[in-house]
C-alpha cells in the first residue's frame, strides 16, 4: 500500500501562528495617540520656549528697582519723580548708600557729588539690563531736577565676563546635564536598584559641579567666586535638576520629562534674571524666578562671585530643598509601586 505523500511547505497548516496584518489595514490599526501625543508635546515645548525667552525680552519695564539714596530730601524727590519704578532705600549718607550696593541690598546708590550734581554708583555685576535700567532712571531724575549726573561702577564684572552672562550659561549647562542624567536613569529601573540610581545622581552631581566650577573659574577666569563654594552650589543645582526630572518622570510617566523641560529648561532659565534682570520681569515671572533651581543658582553664583556671599543662604536653601524633597518623593513613589506589586 502506498504511503501518503509527505506534506509540502505550502500544504502545512499554519493555525498555530495567526496572520500578521500588513498593508493599509496595519497602518490604520496604529492608534492616533501614538503619533499625536509626541507631536503635541513638542509643539507645546517650542511654543513655551519661544514665548518665554522672546516674550520676556520684548518690553522689559523696571518695577521696584532697589535704589539706595543718601539723605531724606533727595530720597523724597526721587520717590516723587520715579514712583514705583524704584524702591528707595533711604541711607544716612553716601557711604552708607554705597555699602548697600556692595552687599547687594540695592543695585545702585544715588547721592550728591559735591559739585551741585548727583552721583550714581552702580554694581555692574548685577547685569547689563539692570545696570542700564537704573542708570536710565537716575538720568530721568537728574534731567527733571536740572542736575548733572555722573556714574561709577563700584562692583564691575570680571574681565572675561564682560556681559555678565557667564553665570547664566554655567547654570544652564549644569541644569541641562542634571536633566539628561535623570532622563537616562528613568529607564534603568530594571538594571539598577533605587539606591544605586540615587548614588549615581549624587555622585554625578558632585562631579558635574566640580568640573563646571573648575572650567568657569580657575581655567577660564570668568567667575571670580571661591572654588569650593561655587562647586558646591553647582553640585546642588545638578542634584536639584536631576531629582526634579526623575520625580516628574516617576510620578507622571512619559509626560513627566516634557513637564520637567518646561519647568527647568524653559521657565526656570528664562526667568533666572541673568539675561533680563529680575526687576525688569513681569510680576508673575519675578515671583517664580527665585523659586526655581536655575534662578536660585544664578543668584548664588553672582553673590559668591561679586558680593562676598552676602545673600547666598536663601538660594542655597532653595536648591537643597528641590534636591532633597525630590529624592524623598521619588523614594516614596518607589515604595508605593513595590507595595502594590
Amino acid at each position: 500500500m502506498a504511503s501518503p505523500p509527505a506534506p509540502t511547505e505550502s500544504s502545512t497548516p499554519a493555525a498555530s501562528t495567526p496572520p500578521v496584518p500588513s498593508g493599509p489595514s496595519a497602518r490604520r490599526a496604529v492608534p492616533v495617540r501614538a503619533w499625536l501625543q509626541p507631536a503635541i508635546v513638542g509643539l507645546v515645548v517650542v511654543s513655551a520656549f519661544v514665548a518665554c525667552y522672546v516674550g520676556l525680552q520684548r518690553n522689559p519695564e523696571p518695577h521696584g528697582v532697589p535704589l539706595a539714596v543718601a539723605g531724606q530730601q533727595l530720597a523724597t524727590e526721587v520717590r516723587q519723580t520715579l514712583g514705583d519704578r524704584v524702591d528707595v532705600h533711604e541711607a544716612a549718607d553716601a557711604a552708607s548708600a554705597r555699602h548697600a550696593v556692595l552687599h547687594r541690598d540695592a543695585v545702585a546708590a544715588l547721592g550728591p557729588n559735591g559739585d551741585g550734581g548727583v552721583r550714581l554708583d552702580v554694581a555692574g555685576a548685577n547685569g547689563l539690563s539692570t545696570t542700564n535700567a537704573v542708570t536710565g532712571l537716575a538720568a530721568t531724575y537728574a534731567n527733571q531736577a536740572g542736575q548733572h549726573l555722573e556714574t561709577a561702577d563700584i562692583v564691575p564684572l570680571a574681565k572675561f565676563d564682560s556681559r555678565g552672562l557667564c553665570g547664566f550659561y554655567v547654570a544652564f549647562g549644569v541644569t541641562l546635564a542634571g536633566f539628561v542624567l535623570a532622563q537616562n536613569t528613568l529607564g534603568l529601573g530594571h538594571v539598577l536598584a533605587l539606591r544605586h540610581r540615587f548614588r549615581l545622581i549624587w555622585g554625578f552631581s558632585a562631579a558635574c559641579g566640580t568640573i563646571a566650577a573648575a572650567i568657569a573659574g580657575p581655567v577660564l577666569g570668568a567667575l571670580p567666586a571661591p572654588f569650593l563654594p561655587l562647586a558646591g552650589t553647582l553640585a546642588l543645582l545638578a542634584a536639584a535638576a536631576a531629582f526634579t526630572t526623575k520625580l516628574l518622570g516617576t510620578w507622571l510617566g512619559p509626560v513627566g520629562v516634557p513637564v520637567a523641560t518646561l519647568l527647568l529648561l524653559t521657565v526656570g532659565n528664562s526667568t533666572s534674571g541673568a539675561t533680563i534682570g529680575v526687576f525688569l520681569l513681569p510680576g508673575l515671572a519675578r515671583i517664580v524666578s527665585g523659586l526655581l533651581p536655575p534662578g536660585a543658582a544664578v543668584r548664588a553664583i553672582a553673590d559668591l562671585s561679586y558680593f562676598g556671599g552676602a545673600h547666598v543662604a536663601g538660594p542655597l536653601t532653595t536648591l537643597a530643598l528641590w534636591a532633597v524633597l525630590g529624592a524623598l518623593l521619588v523614594g516614596l513613589r518607589s515604595r508605593q509601586v513595590a507595595a502594590r506589586s
